[in-house]
């Protein structure tokens, strides 16, 4: 058989929602704090008492020795129990409720007391320190148990001592007064225990509904949950005291707006720098899926007011989508200037055949001749004034385009760029926006044309992009360069409102600008300033320090 297995210990279990186990603790402190108080008050009342009636003892004592009658009796008259002596000791004890009066001699024999067989007999205590002419207060026992004394000496009228007066006061009195002090105690200490126990109640209450009635281990996993959510969800996530400052960053917001920990406690445009991502989380500017450009990257921001006045906002990276949004544009335009020149191809070959077929041969040379020589010279022209190859490739690819829109798209005559840019791509990048916008706002229009103007100046590299479409009015100049502002229908696949400000973004990075007027013949005049765009005259282009591979990933958006 299986031994009997040991009997259990019960354990005293507290309860499990935190407003039982916070009302029980402020409840039990409470009482702690009570008893306490109660004790510290009750230690000194008990000495207090004892000292009231010493001092009482004594000052009998001193009022008895003060009558110079009792002196003279000592001396003249013998201890007997019907002396004048008893008398007047008696009459003073009567008088003033004390335990005894004793008036002895200088022998310490007694001439009065309450018991009149012990008139006559030696006093149970020492008399030395009265009779030697020094006050006394004590509690002691005697003959009529425990009290509390007052000794003085008895002097006659030259002041010399004859003797002492003795005088106690029951010590059952005194704790009677101690004993019937303590229920008054009692009750104010259960009144303010009733005060406190009603405070923790309420508080109790507060912390309920504040809580969620959780108990302390929901509130433990709650946490622990939060922050292996925060911690591991692919969204930055970003949480706003009342006034305004970072009480928490994830590890993807982090990484998102290019922070660390220090930014935490600061508020955001302390730890962002002013623009238009701070003015997002901030609340300054309202919506939902609002976009905002931090750096290289395209994020959506959504923020959520919290109900003790701070905010919660999250972030997400679009910038792989856009991308992903823009190839998708990229070959839908390969596409159709493909079907256009297949188109264009088909046309020619049908009248290179018809002029074969007619023996019409000279005629035949001669316009393929023309058909291969206008192409070439439109590259040719292009590469002579742009020797950059990737900005003459886009410019290239940017004419057969326009070309098919109906647009005319040309090079100013002051066009000159050496193959000295630093970073190649991230002018591509501006290229390509505004010439995308200039194609936009013009094909359509009657003679629609798009002129580009790119010089160099030392280090500086100087775009314009003019455009014969409807223009930009004054007021809206400068909310073009604001994130997903934009006049254009949001397509399917991407939002708008994301090129131009990557446009200005990249020029200030290089500490240029961005700007947009009036052409000289109307429509639109983009301008962008590049100070250190080109490496010194005297570098090999080798030497030239590439781009951020990214930055051409967020390029060609129309947002105007």
């Amino acid at each position: 058989m299986s031994p009997t297995p040991p009997a259990r210990r019960r354990r005293l279990h507290l309860p499990r929602r935190m407003f039982a186990q916070v009302l029980l603790m402020q409840v039990a402190i409470a009482a702690g704090v009570a008893v306490l108080a109660t004790g510290l008050f009750l230690a000194p009342l008990s000495d207090q008492l004892d000292d009231q009636a010493m001092r009482r003892a004594l000052a009998i004592a001193q009022t008895t020795a003060a009558q110079p009658q009792i002196a003279e009796d000592l001396t003249d008259t013998p201890a007997t129990a019907g002396g004048p002596v008893q008398r007047e000791a008696e009459r003073i004890r009567t008088a003033t409720k004390a335990e005894y009066i004793v008036v002895m001699d200088r022998r310490g024999v007694r001439w009065s007391h309450p018991t009149p067989s012990e008139i006559g007999r030696l006093v149970s205590t020492d008399p030395g320190q009265a009779l030697a002419g020094h006050d006394v207060m004590q509690i002691d026992s005697g003959t009529l148990g425990r009290t509390a004394r007052g000794k003085v000496p008895l002097r006659d009228g030259d002041g010399k001592i004859v003797g002492a007066v003795s005088v106690g006061i029951a010590y059952d009195s005194v704790r009677a007064r101690l004993l019937h002090a303590i229920p008054g105690l009692f009750a104010y200490a259960g009144g303010a225990l009733a005060v406190g126990a009603l405070a923790a109640w309420l508080i109790s209450r507060r912390v309920q509904r504040q809580t969620r009635d959780l108990a302390f281990s929901d509130i433990s996993a709650l946490l622990a949950e939060r922050e292996a959510m925060l911690h591991g969800i692919r969204e930055g996530v970003v949480a706003l005291d009342r006034g305004g400052r970072i009480r928490l960053l994830n590890d993807e917001a982090r990484r998102l707006l290019g922070i660390g920990d220090e930014a935490v406690g600061r508020s955001l445009d302390e730890a962002l720098g002013e623009g238009r991502t701070a003015d997002v989380l901030a609340g300054r500017v309202t919506g939902t899926d609002l976009l905002t450009v931090r750096g290289q990257r395209v994020l959506v921001a959504n923020r959520m007011p919290t109900d003790d006045g701070g905010a919660v906002a999250t972030l997400r990276d679009r910038t792989e989508l856009e991308q992903l949004g823009r190839e998708l544009d990229s070959t839908r335009g390969l596409i159709d200037a493909l079907r256009a020149q297949d188109h264009e191809h088909a046309n020619r070959m049908h009248t290179v055949l018809g002029l074969l077929e007619l023996e019409m041969y000279d005629d035949a040379v001669e316009f393929v001749g023309e058909v291969v020589g206008d192409q070439r010279a439109t590259a040719e022209q292009v590469a002579e004034k742009i020797q950059d190859p990737l900005l003459a490739a886009l410019l290239v690819g940017k004419a057969t385009v326009a070309a098919e829109r109906g647009v005319a798209l040309s090079l100013a005559d002051r066009t000159g760029l050496p193959d000295r840019l630093i970073d190649p791509r991230g002018l591509v990048t501006i290229v390509g926006n505004l010439v995308d916008n200039a194609l936009d706002a013009t094909a359509g229009t009657p003679h629609a044309r798009v002129e580009v103007e790119l010089q160099a100046e030392g280090r500086t590299a100087t775009l314009r992009v003019r455009d014969t479409g409807p223009g930009i009015p004054e007021e809206q100049r400068e909310l073009i360069f604001t994130e997903g502002w934009s006049t254009k229908q949001r397509p399917a696949h991407r939002e708008r409102g994301i090129g131009l400000p990557l446009v200005r973004r990249l020029a200030e990075r290089q500490g240029g600008s961005a700007t947009v007027g009036e052409a000289a013949g109307g429509g639109a005049e983009f301008t962008v300033v590049l100070p250190e765009a080109l490496a010194a005259a005297d570098l090999e282009p080798a030497l030239t320090v590439p781009s951020d591979p990214h930055a051409h990933t967020v390029a060609e958006e129309e947002s105007r």
